[in-house]
């Protein structure tokens, strides 16, 4: 992972930004020596949160199966049936 800090992201920010597009790697900036953001491309970003959405239902549906809030196989079909119309 690349590392720049943030007065070369103010002074150069369309090269970084370049760099990042063509190798699609992050870029942590830091500030003061630590840690402050991650740069991270687009495509990368919205993929990211996809994959996020995607497992927060699955740990919904966890923790629904954990509580016992789970229907039986006719229960769901007559619940689905009656959503759907």
């Amino acid at each position: 992972m690349k590392v720049e800090l943030v007065t070369n992201l103010k002074r150069q920010a369309t090269k970084i930004l370049a760099d990042l597009h063509d190798s699609k790697e992050p870029v942590l900036i830091t500030e003061h020596g630590r840690p402050s953001a991650y740069l991270v491309d687009v495509e990368d970003f919205e993929f990211m949160q996809r994959r996020m959405q995607i497992l927060e239902g699955i740990a919904v549906g966890e923790q629904a199966l954990l509580e016992g809030r789970v229907l039986v196989d006719e229960e769901a079909r007559d619940k689905m049936g009656r959503w759907l119309k």
